[in-house]
């Protein structure tokens, strides 16, 4: 007991106390960010991979058109720089791009590439300048959306051009709004973030995340809802069925008049 108690008493055992306990921090706090690191590192190691297969499909599929740095092509294809990977992802997973030849109007067409090359794509255009990022499950997610508010919000922002269904419609100029009805929720938000050819954007400061969901939810609903007229001819609207019914009126009158005039024409003979 002497021995111990005099071992305390030694100057240098303050110090060895200090230094024990700084390096058992030091094991300690490598071990915990050690662990952080490398899931970093193999987070990066993946991210990286991404990119590069979005670059080598950029290279085969974009860059004739938009440059071999994404910078455009003066009459092929605009700058890709800042746009972000919602552009990409809504462009491409329509269809729409890559396209064959340059167009005032790209309509939607069946996919050239799968979702994982969509992705990698997406993430090599975003790491060339930022801008809006694919938007999460959670962003387009219907639960606790209002349709009722999205129909008020729609009818005020969309409706002008998608009509107030969703159907879609001509624009001056020879261009046109095309129909939501095969339009995913992830496409409609990014629709909405990007302002694709004739579109404007609505960024979340003009429409916010909240009031996106709700107009998602309202053209969603409409697909699913009933036609209580019947034949909805397209449910473009009464501009429509005016048209219908006043050609199927002039018809009739035409093939009446027809009909008098030859019944007349007999009893005349």
């Amino acid at each position: 007991m002497t021995s111990i108690t005099a071992r305390r008493r030694h100057p240098a055992a303050g110090y060895a106390v200090v230094t024990l306990g700084l390096l058992l921090a030091g094991l300690s706090y490598a071990a915990i960010t050690g662990s952080g690191a490398a899931s970093a590192s193999s987070h990066s190691l993946t991210q990286q991979a991404q990119i590069a297969q979005g670059k080598a499909i950029f290279n085969q599929e974009c860059s004739s058109c938009h440059g071999l740095f994404g910078q455009g092509v003066t009459g092929s294809g605009p700058s890709l720089i800042g746009v972000g990977s919602a552009a990409v992802d809504f462009q491409v997973s329509t269809g729409r791009m890559p396209a064959k030849e340059p167009a005032a109007e790209m309509p939607r067409k069946p996919l050239e590439l799968n979702t994982a090359q969509i992705r990698a794509l997406a993430a090599y255009i975003e790491s060339l300048g930022g801008g809006p990022a694919i938007p999460t499950s959670a962003q387009v997610s219907q639960t606790g959306a209002s349709p009722g508010f999205g129909q008020q919000l729609f009818v005020a922002d969309c409706a002008q051009c998608h009509n107030f269904v969703g159907a879609g419609g001509a624009l001056t100029y020879g261009k046109y709004a095309p129909p939501l009805t095969k339009s995913t929720p992830t496409q409609i938000y990014e629709a909405m973030l990007t302002g694709p050819e004739a579109m404007p954007v609505f960024n979340n400061t003009t429409i916010t995340p909240q009031e996106k969901r709700d107009v998602i939810a309202y053209i969603v609903q409409t697909r699913s809802e009933p036609n209580p007229g019947g034949f909805s001819l397209g449910r473009v609207g009464p501009v429509t069925e005016g048209l219908v019914a006043f050609i199927g009126l002039l018809l009739f009158m035409v093939f009446a008049a027809l009909w008098i005039t030859a019944k007349h024409g007999k009893a005349h003979e």
